[in-house]
């Protein structure tokens, strides 16, 4: 009875934990993990985890209606800046959600790796009852065993395991028989699979796998992020081409008022009025479109914060503002050093880089299964076979010790094995060599982009200057009937082309330079306002007011075709 009770006390016991107390155990775990490898890596932790909403609720008590009506929400006015924009999508966007699981899965399957090492008790218990027609009932607990298995590094294998096996007859007068075996088995291999650097590079693997995946999801913040803050400014400066839309729809409306009291007073031509009364259809048309393109970019960020499309967004246009103030940022590095920075810095490079170590690795583990197979091998056990546990005499075991090795005759798998592992790891070299020519190709790139994008913003300002003097010289002109209609008509087109351009221009430069910090690794997302933030690497150069065209060299097409122009 007693073994009876025991068998099901533990049963109980193991049945009794819920699947919550799994979960948690997991999460444990797997936070854990994090949190000590991005410590290393990054010197601090940050609050990780992949509970949404939803997490904690009974899928069963989540009903569809209750998404449909969520998403059909309609009327609530949001207004929010940059900082809340982030908070938001860090929060809700759904890409940025399947990447955090992606890490934390990458951790979970380390934890089961590191179980692999770890001492793996098990229990097996057995209990039942039978009886026969001329026989009282029977009740017996049969083929019970404890113990547990341990791998270790070095590859070999201890067990121990406890047997108890008892059988009791409730009669008159109850008789047992018990039998208790305790054995220890002991494996290690001396060729094949012998060696921590062999048989524990799975796990290996796994604990830089999660390296992998951290500085991967370093990488993925600040490009989501930077993602999330140019989505936002193009908003703003969307908003700008509607306003000066807007405007320019009032000026060609004020001017078609102009040309009908000319027409009436005889001092203009009836086919300049309807060019006139054209342009000003086409204001009306171009700063319609103008709303419409607006309000779909704003639809797309909604879906990047995982808003309902009925809420409307208001922007702070204040951002933008400080752009118009600083001016340009101008970076202050050359290709050489941007490229070194990269590759000491930049995330994706150095998991390249190491996985390109993993390779080599890879060699020696497939090396080494060509071996023959030495294993040495030994066991201790125990016995009692008398029905008084006060008998038990640990002078009665039994011991045993031997080699046995299997000659490397079949080894076609392991060979073929060798030869790819072989391979693989030329075509992880060249795969190294194809990133750091991209890394180089992309500092390159960046730099000759924001020189132009530099030259582009002062020749745009200059041409804004010469947008409004025209306007205002032209205007000045007709009254004097010294010009058309049609050269005011183009000098507010001309005006309008040159203040989108202006913003254009210099929301350009500020993508393309947080993209330039990202791709030599020196990106900082932990100042206040980062995105305006001045690094190492750069300095800050506030453009100012423009008096002419910029000083930089303009070369000639053989020049650029000698490689004679410094152009990155």
């Amino acid at each position: 009875i007693a073994s009876l009770m025991l068998t099901a006390g533990m049963l109980l016991s193991v049945l009794g934990c819920s699947t919550n107390f799994y979960r948690e155990r997991a999460d444990k775990d797997a936070y854990g993990i994090l949190k000590y490898k991005e410590k290393g890596l990054f010197g601090k932790t940050n609050e990780f985890s992949i509970d949404t909403e939803y997490s904690s609720r009974d899928p069963s008590e989540i009903p569809p209606e209750e998404l449909i009506n969520g998403r059909g929400l309609s009327g609530e006015k949001r207004t929010i800046d940059i900082p809340e924009s982030l908070r938001l999508a860090i929060a809700n966007n759904r890409s940025f959600q399947s990447r955090k699981e992606r890490l934390y899965l990458s951790a979970l399957t380390l934890t089961g790796r590191r179980f692999e090492f770890e001492k793996q008790p098990f229990g097996r218990l057995r209990g039942g009852g039978d009886r026969e027609s001329d026989k009282d009932l029977r009740l017996d607990s049969n083929g019970n065993r404890f113990g547990f298995t341990q791998l270790l590094k070095t590859g070999g294998t201890v067990s121990a395991t406890l047997a108890n096996d008892m059988v009791r007859y409730f009669t008159g007068d109850p008789r047992r028989s018990i039998t208790t075996v305790m054995s220890v088995n002991f494996m290690q291999p001396l060729l094949r699979g012998a060696g921590q650097a062999i048989v524990a590079e799975n796990l290996t693997q796994s604990e830089r796998d999660v390296i992998y995946e951290i500085r991967d999801f370093a990488l993925f913040q600040q490009t989501f992020a930077v993602g999330v803050i140019s989505q936002y400014v193009r908003l703003l400066q969307q908003q700008d081409q509607v306003r000066n839309s807007y405007q320019n729809y009032l000026r060609l409306k004020a001017l078609n008022k102009r040309a009908v009291a000319m027409v009436e007073a005889e001092r203009m031509p009836k086919f300049q009025f309807d060019q006139s009364v054209q342009q000003e259809l086409s204001g009306r048309s171009s700063y319609i479109s103008a709303v419409q393109r607006y309000q779909n970019q704003l639809d797309d960020f909604k879906k990047e914060l995982n808003f309902p499309q009925g809420v409307h967004l208001v922007l702070n246009t204040e951002i933008l503002s400080d752009l118009k103030a600083i001016g340009l940022q101008v970076v202050n590095v050359g290709d050489v050093d941007g490229y070194r920075s990269a590759v000491e810095k930049k995330l994706d490079i150095l998991n390249a880089i190491d996985r390109f170590e993993d390779r080599k690795r890879k060699i020696k583990v497939a090396a080494n299964a060509l071996k023959a197979e030495l294993n040495f091998l030994s066991d201790v056990s125990l016995q009692n076979d008398s029905t008084d546990y006060a008998a038990f005499d640990p002078g009665n075991f039994k011991a045993s010790a031997g080699l046995e090795l299997d000659l490397p005759f079949n080894r076609r798998a392991q060979r073929n094995s060798y030869r790819g592992a072989l391979i693989r790891f030329e075509s992880e070299l060249r795969s190294l060599t194809i990133s750091l020519d991209d890394t180089r190709d992309a500092v390159r790139e960046g730099l000759r982009s924001l020189e132009q994008l530099r030259q582009n913003f002062v020749i745009q300002k200059e041409a804004l200057r010469l947008a409004n003097d025209r306007v205002s010289s032209v205007r000045e002109l007709i009254e004097a009937g010294r010009a058309q209609i049609r050269d005011e008509l183009e000098a507010q087109n001309a005006l309008l082309s040159a203040q989108n351009s202006v913003t254009r221009v210099l929301v350009d430069y500020f993508d393309a330079r947080l993209k330039f910090l990202i791709d030599v690794g020196v990106l900082n997302m932990a100042p206040e306002q980062w995105w305006l933030h001045t690094e190492k690497l750069v300095r800050t150069e506030n453009t100012g007011p423009v008096t002419g065209l910029p000083d930089s060299k303009v070369y000639t097409p053989d020049e650029v075709f000698s490689g004679l122009a410094n152009l990155n």
